[in-house]
C-alpha cells in the first residue's frame, strides 16, 4: 500500500489582523511565497506537483476566486499545476493535507502541495451577508449560523466551565508561546516576508504605508499575567468570553508538501513524518467547540490507538473553554498538550491553522523523539477534525 508522507512544511509569521503586517497583502502573494519556500524546501521541482491544495475560511475577496490555483502561479509554479480551494472552516488546512495524502494513497498523483491562507483583514468585515440564511433551516437548526463566540459561551454554560480556570489557561498558552520562541522553536516553520503595511496615526487618524519584514508572530505576550487577564472586560456583558481566553484573529499562510514515501525515498529526501489517518464528525451547533471530542476517537479506533500511545497533541486554541472540555473529556495529559502554547497566544487565521499545527507537530515532535501526534479542531456548524502524524 502506498504511504503519503510530509517532506517539508513553511508557513509565514501571523499577524494581528486590522493591525499587523500582513493587513494589505493578497492572499496570492502570501500563499505563493510560502508554497515556494515549501517546494524549495522539500528539493523537488514545481513542475512535478499534481495540485496545489489550499484551504480558507472565507474564499472571497483577497482570498476569493479559486485562490489556490492564484497561489500556484504566484509561486512560480509552471500553468500546467492545478489548484483547488477548500473550505472546512478552521480545519479547512489539515483538510487539504488529508486530501493530499488520500490522493496519493489512491495512486492519483505523487507530489501535492496542501495549505492554507486566510486574510481576515481584508475580507471578514468586507464579506457578502446578502442572503445569509435559508429561512427553513433558521427555524429548525438556528444555532447553526450562531457565531463562535456564543457557541463558546453556551460550552461554558452548559459544562461548568468558570471565566477563572479559562483565565489560567489562556495566560499558560502564553508563557508557553513565549518561551518556546525565545529558544528558537518556530525559527523552522516560518519564512521572512516583506510587505507593505497600512498604518494609521495615532493623533490625526491618517492613513499611510510602510514596508515591513514579518518574520515572527505577532500575538505573543511576554507579560501575560494572570492578574492582567482577569482584568480584561468579557467580549459580551456578564459573560465569560475574553481577549485573553480566546484566539487571535490573524493573518497569514502556510504550505507543505506531500509525497509518495516511495518516491521521496527514492530521492533521498527525509520526510518530517507520515500522515496516518484523518477522521470528522459532527455535532451540536451550539456547542461546536467540542467536535473533537467525537472525531479523536474515531481516528484512533481506525488506527488501533488509544490517547495515551500519543505523545503530542496539538488541539486549536479556538476557546479556551472548549480546549479545557475536550482535555478532560478525552483524558489527554496536560503536559503532552500544546506544548509550546497554541492559537490565544500565536493567533488563528482560520484556513491556515490546521496546516500550522501539523507541522509544528512534526517538527516538536522530532525533538521530542515521539512517534504519534495528533492534530485536532473544533470546526464551525458544529464538527470536530482530527488527523494522526507518524513522526520519522
Amino acid at each position: 500500500m502506498r504511504e503519503a508522507v510530509i517532506v517539508s512544511t513553511a508557513r509565514t509569521g501571523l499577524a494581528k489582523s486590522w493591525r499587523g503586517s500582513l493587513n494589505m497583502t493578497h492572499g496570492a502573494t502570501m500563499g505563493g511565497h510560502v508554497v515556494k519556500a515549501a517546494i524549495e524546501r522539500a528539493g523537488i521541482e514545481a513542475g512535478e506537483i499534481e495540485d496545489v491544495i489550499m484551504g480558507c475560511a472565507n474564499p472571497e475577496g483577497a482570498t476569493g476566486s479559486n485562490i489556490a490555483r492564484q497561489i500556484a502561479l504566484a509561486a512560480g509554479c509552471p500553468v500546467t499545476v492545478s489548484g483547488v480551494t477548500v473550505n472546512r472552516f478552521c480545519s479547512s488546512g489539515l483538510q487539504t493535507i488529508a486530501l493530499a495524502a488520500q490522493r496519493i494513497i489512491a495512486g492519483e498523483g505523487d507530489v501535492y502541495v496542501a495549505g492554507g491562507v486566510e486574510s481576515i483583514s481584508c475580507v471578514q468585515n468586507e464579506m457578502n451577508m446578502h442572503f445569509l440564511k435559508d429561512p427553513n433551516l433558521d427555524s429548525k437548526k438556528p444555532e447553526i449560523y450562531w457565531p463562535m463566540l456564543q457557541t463558546a459561551e453556551q460550552v461554558a454554560k452548559r459544562y461548568g466551565i468558570g471565566r477563572e480556570v479559562q483565565d489560567h489557561y489562556g495566560v499558560q498558552s502564553q508563557q508557553r508561546a513565549v518561551a518556546a520562541a525565545a529558544a528558537g522553536k518556530f525559527a523552522d516553520e516560518i519564512v521572512p516576508i516583506t510587505v507593505t503595511m497600512g498604518v494609521a496615526d495615532k493623533n490625526t487618524g491618517q492613513l499611510a504605508t510602510r514596508e515591513v519584514t514579518l518574520s515572527d508572530d505577532e500575538g505573543r505576550r511576554a507579560d501575560t499575567t494572570y492578574e492582567g487577564v482577569s482584568q480584561i472586560r468579557s467580549a459580551v456583558p456578564g459573560g465569560v468570553i475574553s481577549a485573553g481566553n480566546a484566539s487571535q484573529f490573524s493573518d497569514g499562510a502556510g504550505a507543505v508538501v506531500v509525497m509518495d514515501r516511495a518516491l521521496a525515498e527514492k530521492r533521498g529526501l527525509k520526510p518530517l513524518g507520515v500522515f496516518r489517518g484523518f477522521a470528522v464528525a459532527g455535532c451540536e451547533p451550539d456547542e461546536m467547540g467540542i467536535g473533537p471530542v467525537f472525531a479523536v476517537p474515531k481516528l484512533l479506533a481506525r488506527a488501533g490507538l488509544k490517547v495515551q500511545d500519543i505523545d503530542l497533541w496539538e488541539l486549536n486554541e479556538a476557546f479556551a473553554v472548549q480546549v479545557i472540555y475536550c482535555r478532560d473529556r478525552l483524558g489527554i495529559d496536560p503536559d503532552k498538550l500544546n506544548v509550546n502554547g497554541g492559537a490565544i497566544a500565536v493567533g488563528h487565521p482560520y484556513g491556515v491553522s490546521g496546516q500550522r499545527l501539523a507541522g509544528h507537530a512534526l517538527i516538536e515532535g522530532k525533538r521530542r523523539n515521539a512517534k504519534y501526534a495528533v492534530v485536532t479542531m473544533c470546526v464551525g456548524g458544529g464538527m470536530g477534525a482530527a488527523g494522526l502524524l507518524e513522526i520519522l
